[in-house]
């Protein structure tokens, strides 16, 4: 069945809407006197391109990415003394901020080291010359107004695009007027609530793609440790046997629960306010208007998309953030438990547990020689703070709305786009960098097994309480094995006592034949 907030009309290949990036951005830029093409969609070809210029170790989409830049480049359509190379570029953990490098190395590889790698970012992460960000080239998110400034940013590029098609210039409003004809019988208060759902939505299906993948990698995870025994445990403490495959089964499993949570909470945003204007009444705009709109919407997406039944009611009630949000708080909350797990489960190598090894990506340390630090799930960890932080936010803004209007949707919306970015980046990460290459220690997991006092409860079935609390106390007193013990007083022979503690029979409930000898 066809993923819901997926556009499936033929003509988009499932990822984006035509015109949503290939009309507007190159518009916006023209303004600035920059001549912006924004190519298609990746293909096979880009794969193959790609692979030539990085590495195949390197994460996929940096190599597509790659590989499309290079063929543009190389498609002897642009003058290369004429041409720049520009990608917007974020921080922190996601993959982009490596883009710039890789896309460098290619270009120098081809010979063509001369053209200028632009990255297009906020933060001063990389700058050139010959390209900055200018006021009127960017508007910040979060803004008074409940998106007043977005929108009339937009409305404005609209209007002089349409100028410059009509023979008129950028400035001179005299054949399209930005309020007049763009905004004409729409507002700030309808627009910016209806585009900020609909983006929402368009993120949503990267994001459990994402999300999937990595719930993918702990299941293979589970299949490839399913023999090994290990020792589990509660309350930090010892508790009962099981195997690594279990372990990685229920992170596996508690992950698959949350895209059907993901996609109930973001049903919400089908329902719109477009024809509200103000404050929900409707007032300047024209009748029916509402019902066109939505029509041509449910179009361009192909989504279910509906109109609210109270207008006023949905243009003061942001609440559909609140429950998107929480879905993402959620995933994180379990995503950082997970992550918890692998830096405890994985510590050491002498001194932690070291029940498996994770990969080593970076030294671990300035001045301790051989130490390696388990940062790709500190990573994972502080996106999961991050998007619990920005669930605060989101319920902080939602109940300031007041009256008729919550002005804070701005920021509202901002937080979910980058927690399911963040988060999008952050599964990726995990899994390619951590995930993949965890190598079980499997003498380890079983010697934790047989020195632990804890393996008693999984022979008190078919010894007896009486014979388990024997074995439990004197192990304690003794520091010695519950294996070697039982071996001893002749309670069970060691055919059956590795009967017993076979991983095939700790990991379900059994009926042993087995009766104790003594």
């Amino acid at each position: 069945m066809k993923r819901k907030y997926r556009n499936d009309r033929s003509d988009n290949q499932g990822s984006r809407i035509p015109g949503e990036s290939d009309e507007l951005f190159p518009a916006v830029f023209q303004l600035y006197g920059y001549h912006m093409v924004v190519l298609d969609n990746d293909n096979r070809g880009a794969i193959d391109t790609g692979l030539k210029y990085v590495n195949n170790d390197a994460c996929f989409p940096s190599i597509t990415v790659v590989g499309q830049l290079m063929q543009a480049v190389l498609s002897g359509k642009y003058d290369t003394n004429k041409l720049a190379v520009i990608m917007t570029q974020t921080g922190g953990c996601c993959r982009a901020s490596n883009y710039v490098a890789f896309i460098r190395r290619a270009l120098e590889k081809a010979g063509l080291s001369h053209i200028p790698v632009i990255s297009l970012n906020a933060n001063g992460m990389e700058k050139h010359s010959g390209m900055k960000i200018t006021p009127g080239l960017l508007v910040d998110a979060i803004q008074g107004g409940a998106g007043t400034s977005a929108n009339m940013n937009m409305n404005e590029v609209i209007a002089n695009r349409a100028n410059e098609l009509l023979g008129g210039r950028k400035g001179g409003y005299t054949r399209v007027h930005p309020n007049d004809h763009v905004n004409c019988g729409q507002s700030t208060n309808d627009i910016v609530p209806t585009a900020g759902k609909l983006t929402t939505l368009m993120l949503l299906s990267s994001l459990i793609e994402s999300l999937e993948r990595l719930q993918e990698a702990f299941s293979v995870k589970a299949k490839e440790f399913d023999h090994i025994i290990k020792m589990g445990r509660t309350q930090l403490e010892d508790a009962v046997p099981m195997t690594l495959g279990q372990t990685f089964g229920a992170f596996a499993q508690i992950l698959k629960e949350e895209r059907k949570n993901l996609e109930f909470a973001a049903e919400e945003f089908l329902t719109v306010n477009m024809g509200a204007t103000a404050i929900g009444t409707g007032i300047c705009s024209e009748p029916e208007y509402s019902e066109k709109c939505i029509a041509a919407l449910r179009q361009i997406t192909g989504w279910d998309i509906k109109l609210a039944e109270d207008l006023v009611a949905a243009t003061s009630d942001t609440t559909c953030m609140v429950g998107y949000s929480s879905a993402l708080r959620r995933v994180a909350v379990k995503l950082n438990k997970i992550c918890n797990d692998l830096r405890l489960l994985g510590s050491g190598p002498r001194c932690g547990l070291h029940e498996f090894d994770l990969p080593a990506r970076q030294p671990g340390s300035s001045i301790m020689p051989g130490k390696v630090n388990p940062v790709i799930p500190e990573v994972m960890n502080q996106i999961c703070y991050k998007v619990i932080g920005n669930d605060a936010c989101v319920a902080m803004c939602a109940q300031e709305a007041q009256m008729e209007l919550n002005a804070m949707e701005p920021t509202m919306a901002q937080c979910c786009f980058e927690s399911a970015e963040i988060m999008m980046n952050g599964f990726d990460t995990l899994r390619i960098n951590c995930v993949d290459g965890i190598k079980a220690n499997e003498e380890q997991c079983l010697k934790y097994v047989q020195d632990s006092f804890g393996v008693v409860t999984a022979l008190n079935p078919v010894i007896g309480y009486k014979n388990s609390t024997k074995i439990a106390k004197e192990a304690m007193a003794t520091g010695r094995r519950v294996y070697d013990l039982v071996l001893e007083h002749g309670i069970l022979t060691k055919e059956e006592l590795d009967i017993i503690l076979s991983p095939e029979n700790l990991i379900k409930p059994v009926k042993l034949d087995i009766k104790p000898r003594r």
